[in-house]
């Protein structure tokens, strides 16, 4: 009995030593990337714009109204902000299912429930293990080398913008890629003129998570790539009344096509996106509400139908470096809003946001550059419609540091 409970004992002994020795070399194996930069803006609007909004180019925050902008102030202001600064870390360790990345980032533009602070918010929660991904991280929708190398911080409007939880799988690896996710759904919805004829019980219901994938050609100058999504969106009426029943639901989708090319000698990228759809407006960058509101004649229990709401996107910039110092952004993007029968007549319908700056980079990790800017906005049917001016210093300072796999 004493021979066999010491057996037991230096097994586990010998087991504890190997798993320690195993978790020690991985750990040994393991690199690392802390990084970051801090930023500061300031700038100026030409007239007043949302004191939540102060430091971005928004077109669905500008005022929908005469007086909304007597809210906002006639008049321009100045602003200053620190708002872009961020933090992350990467790591990378060695397996035998192939690497495990793992990715931690934030930064403190206040979004939400704390729009207009500067506070933590976060950016990428994520971690990779060969051909699979888990965690919050870029939708595989949205194609993050259209965002074109400027200092405004929320970018151009009509881009598919989006970091989303998610599970996804990556068959195709590298320079050309082919990506599938299943994310975390979500939508948000318009009554229009109809809140009158809709009660308060409808509770949004999302049975299904999103499905979108892409697929990446690398090409001699660059690359072109093809995303789509696919999304269920449902909604209960709960208010026990039988006569009427104002349940519904609607299949959103989207297709995306988007490019980077590269001309003279890798100094001028032209970066470009063309996205349309249905119920697809919260993986935009800057757009309004995914589902409205449409009469449904002759049905006395379901007086009003729910539709997902189209729209189209566009962006085209072009990047330019002159010499090792200096550097040029240009360009142009707008979203449009087919909006829909119920929608009320302020509702945002169109926006365009124009870009143009000239960076300089006078030591490693240091940039500085001014920047100016052009935004509108346009509702859906009352003939309002407004524009705003912007400049922008910025100065940005990174930091790196790598460590790790010895």
């Amino acid at each position: 009995m004493k021979r066999a409970l010491r057996s037991v004992v230096l097994m586990a002994a010998l087991t504890g030593a190997c798993l320690a020795g195993t978790h020690a070399r991985a750990a040994a194996q393991t690199t690392y990337d802390i990084y970051g930069f801090v930023m500061t803006d300031i700038g100026f609007n030409d007239i007043g714009v949302d004191p939540e909004w102060f430091d971005v180019q928004r077109p669905t925050k500008l005022a929908a109204s005469d007086a909304e902008q007597d809210d906002f102030g006639q008049d321009g202001s100045t602003f200053f902000s620190v708002r872009q600064t961020r933090f992350g870390v990467k790591t990378s360790t060695p397996t035998k299912m192939g690497d495990l990345k793992t990715q931690f980032e934030f930064e403190m533009f206040g979004v939400g429930p704390d729009a207009g602070q500067t506070t933590i918010r976060l950016r990428h929660a994520y971690g990779e293990l060969g051909k699979w991904g888990v965690g919050q991280y870029w939708s595989p929708f949205m194609d993050i080398d259209v965002f074109p190398n400027t200092v405004e911080y929320w970018g151009p409007n009509g881009m598919v913008f989006f970091r989303n939880v998610q599970v996804r799988y990556m068959p195709i690896q590298g320079d050309t890629r082919l990506t599938i996710a299943l994310e975390r759904p979500g939508a948000s919805g318009d009554q229009g003129v109809a809140s009158d004829i809709i009660g308060g019980d409808i509770v949004a219901r999302y049975p299904l998570p999103d499905l979108s994938a892409e697929y990446r050609k690398a090409i001699k100058r660059g690359y072109i790539e093809l995303s789509g999504i696919v999304r269920r969106i449902e909604w209960e009426d709960n208010d026990g009344d039988p006569s009427d029943d104002l349940s519904g639901d609607v299949t959103g989708w989207g297709i995306h096509l988007s490019s980077n090319l590269k001309f003279n000698g890798g100094k001028d990228v032209v970066r470009l996106s063309a996205v349309t759809g249905e119920a697809i407006q919260n993986y935009m960058n800057d757009a309004p509400v995914d589902v409205g509101v449409e009469l449904n004649p002759g049905d006395p229990v379901t007086p009003v139908v729910g539709v997902g709401i189209p729209m189209t996107g566009i962006v085209a910039f072009l990047d330019h470096t002159w010499n090792d110092r200096f550097t040029s952004s240009v360009g142009y993007s707008r979203i449009d809003i087919d909006n829909v029968e119920l929608q009320a007549p302020d509702a945002f319908k169109s926006g365009q946001y124009f870009l143009a700056n000239l960076m300089v980079y006078p030591v490693p990790n240091v940039m500085a550059g001014v920047e100016g800017g052009w935004i509108s906005r346009e509702n859906n049917s009352d003939g309002y419609d407004v524009d705003q001016m912007h400049i922008q210093f910025s100065a940005k300072y990174n930091f790196s540091f790598s460590g790790g796999g010895q």
